[in-house]
């Protein structure tokens, strides 16, 4: 069984026990969170929501909030003596989903 859920304006395929990254949730370690469930599989077919499924659950547990590794970027203009160096570290929130009812 998984579930397609929605969570910062992105899409995740998750069934139970996955460890998923999502974009930062304000909440703590440790808490339960539910996502809004687009598409769920079950044993007599799938079923699609218009938007979300009605009745469908999918409940998570906080493992950690933190942050991702740093990328860089660079600008450059040719000619100018211009240069910019810029570091970029994206939070989020791991979460382990823990049961999905629908």
């Amino acid at each position: 069984m998984f579930a397609v859920i929605e969570s910062g304006g992105k899409q995740y395929k998750v069934s139970e026990g996955d460890f998923v990254f999502v974009e930062k949730l304000n909440v703590e370690e440790g808490t339960e969170v539910e996502f809004p469930v687009l598409a769920v599989s079950a044993d007599d077919g799938m079923k699609i929501g218009t938007p979300v499924v009605e009745g469908a659950k999918v409940k998570a547990s906080v493992v950690k909030n933190g942050k991702a590794k740093k990328i860089y970027v660079m600008t450059y203009k040719p000619k100018k003596n211009e240069k910019r160096k810029l570091g970029h570290r994206q939070p989020y929130t791991k979460v382990q989903i823990t049961a999905i009812e629908g």
